[in-house]
């Protein structure tokens, strides 16, 4: 399989991984990815060149978001100062599930951190997904904490506040064959 940065034309393939996301998660329980996300914003996202995708010859197995922005109002400012790149919206393709496409994903994501020059990798999780949260903490996740307030809609309850880390690492082996770019040396202040 291939990593490489999303194109303009992967949105659609990407929105309808959510959609495909969400349903499944409506099925266990969960409202996680209920809301639409906008086009727009996940258009976005591929033009900064922060959004990979995992292919399989032509068929696309995952998706991974890696970020050196943390989304607003979640970490303290402590937290911030330390070098963090943030992952989002990590999502493996049903037909691949089971195959631990996600723990490589990760394994990829805390390289690509580490070489970045950063030392965590870090996220945030839906509040209500304990399955989610236990899958993170399997895969060497920390919980740091879990934030309920300052939701940025409407000023309702945060939907995803469930905060982790690990360290960012050089991955003895992920198994993919890595196209993205190196990633820049990141800067943070002292």
């Amino acid at each position: 399989m291939i990593i490489a940065p999303a194109e303009p034309y992967d949105v659609a393939k990407l929105l309808a991984f959510r959609e495909e996301a969400a349903a499944w998660l409506r099925g266990r329980g969960s409202d996680q990815w209920s809301p639409p996300y906008p086009a727009d914003k996940l258009l976005a996202t591929i033009e900064a060149g922060t959004v990979f995708m995992l292919r399989d010859g032509h068929t696309t197995a995952g998706t991974i978001t890696l970020t050196p922005d943390a989304e607003e109002r979640l970490w303290t400012a402590e937290e911030l100062a330390e070098p963090s790149i943030f992952v989002n919206k990590l999502t493996v393709a049903r037909e691949y599930a089971g195959q631990n496409l996600g723990e490589r994903l990760l394994d990829w994501a805390g390289d690509r951190a580490h070489r970045a020059g950063t030392q965590w990798l870090q996220l945030d999780a839906w509040t209500t997904n304990v399955g989610l949260q236990r899958y993170y903490l399997a895969q060497g996740f920390t919980h740091v904490r879990t934030v309920h307030e300052g939701a940025a809609v409407n000023g309702g309850p945060r939907v995803s506040g469930w905060l982790a880390q690990r360290e960012a690492r050089r991955a003895t082996e992920h198994g993919f064959a890595d196209r993205t770019p190196p990633p820049e040396r990141l800067r943070f202040a002292a």
